[in-house]
């Protein structure tokens, strides 16, 4: 059964010396997570522009006060996307009503054939919150370099599939990376690691 974790399950336990970490929107990089990888030492991500499935340009900045969680996918992806995506439903439900300040991001590697109406229609499926992103083939690879995510295309009978990095990034309200959530996490060691984020800033 799904408990639901609160800010003060993610701080029990720990020290004076985190608490006081904790007091402000800390970007020191010294934040210790139970089960994602800290990125808080890398940058990332800073400079896309995109589009969302309304033709209006995104920045990373167009999402700040909001924590930004991006996944890199394609709409025909048969397990990996869809996983992630439904695995990001139930991070929000147990995040609780902090769930309304997680901002899913899903960014297109495969354009040609995800059009907007694609896009949205497939994020919607899973929730109304989630946003699809796009760009031209330059700016998918400029995009996908920038946050170090590979792909390729990969023949697959008349038609193709992708290889891509399953990575998800985390940004914290101020822009600021964060974190890395692999696709090993269950949604419950991701919301653990989410609520961390949220109680520095």
């Amino acid at each position: 059964m799904s408990v639901l974790l609160n800010r003060r399950q993610v701080i029990a336990g720990m020290g004076l010396f985190s608490l006081g970490i904790l007091a402000g929107c800390d970007t020191r990089g010294e934040l210790s997570y139970k089960y994602g990888k800290d990125l808080s030492n890398q940058i990332l991500g800073r400079t896309f522009k995109l589009k969302d499935t309304d033709g209006d340009v995104k920045l990373l900045s167009s999402y700040r006060g909001m924590m930004p969680m991006v996944f890199f996918g394609f709409t025909q992806c048969p397990a990996v996307c869809p996983t992630a995506l439904a695995r990001a439903v139930q991070i929000k439900k147990l995040m609780g009503k902090d769930g309304d300040r997680l901002q899913v991001i899903f960014i297109t590697l495969d354009p040609e054939r995800d059009t907007p109406a694609v896009l949205d229609a497939y994020v919607k499926t899973f929730d109304p919150s989630f946003v699809a992103l796009y760009g031209t083939l330059e700016e998918t690879a400029a995009t996908a370099k920038e946050f170090g995510v590979f792909y390729e295309k990969i023949p697959s009978g008349s038609t193709y599939t992708l290889s891509h990095t399953a990575t998800s990034y985390v940004y914290d309200s101020r822009g600021t990376l964060r974190l890395g959530l692999s696709p090993s996490l269950s949604a419950q060691e991701c919301t653990e690691d989410l609520l961390t984020v949220m109680e520095v800033c």
